[in-house]
């Protein structure tokens, strides 16, 4: 889909000199003289480098729309995570750095969403948050009561958050994926 170089937003996908980018930043310019444009920032989803582009509104650009299908984490396999396709039940290897980080968070029979274009995958979406439970942290220090203190804990998955003082050894926690951060305890 053919969009014009003033109509790009943070997220779209674009093709660009035979490679696909994400955008990252878009600042739109209207300088004194001279036509409006757009100073969009780019991200090559394949290789990740980066690229400051200008869009004039009259250029146009290819709109990639990118294939968003249900996953479930199966299980990890050395280096590699093993996915099934929820609609044809055909499983699908992607090396841990694919996920980065966040892969930590993957837990068995967790549904994900990844994003493919020409059946390529791309990129991967986890939940926002997961249920863990605390494997170790400090006992509360009487009189440490501030309202803002807040001590490190270790979750099941080896990750280390910072959880309030109230917040016990043994207990469940929701974190924030994205964040990596403590949002409340578990029900």
């Amino acid at each position: 889909m053919k969009i014009n170089g003033n109509e790009i937003r943070p997220s779209n996908v674009i093709e660009h000199n035979g490679r696909l980018w994400v955008a990252i930043k878009v600042n739109h310019v209207k300088p004194g003289k001279g036509g409006a444009y757009a100073q969009v920032e780019l991200k090559d989803i394949v290789s990740g480098t980066k690229l400051n582009e200008r869009f004039r509104s009259a250029e146009t650009v290819e709109k990639i729309r990118l294939e968003q299908n249900d996953f479930q984490f199966l299980y990890e396999q050395g280096d590699m995570l093993v996915f099934m396709n929820l609609e044809n039940y055909e499983q699908l290897e992607l090396p841990q750095e694919f996920v980065g980080e966040r892969a930590k968070f993957l837990q068995d029979g967790m549904n994900v969403v990844v994003e493919m274009h020409e059946g390529k995958p791309l990129g991967i979406s986890l939940p926002s948050q997961v249920v863990l439970e605390i494997s170790e942290t400090e006992p509360v220090v009487k009189g440490q009561t501030a309202a803002n203190s807040f001590k490190p804990a270790v979750l099941e998955n080896g990750v280390k958050v910072m959880v309030p003082p109230f917040v016990n050894q043994g207990e469940k926690i929701v974190v924030d994926t994205e964040e990596v951060s403590y949002l409340r305890r578990s029900d």
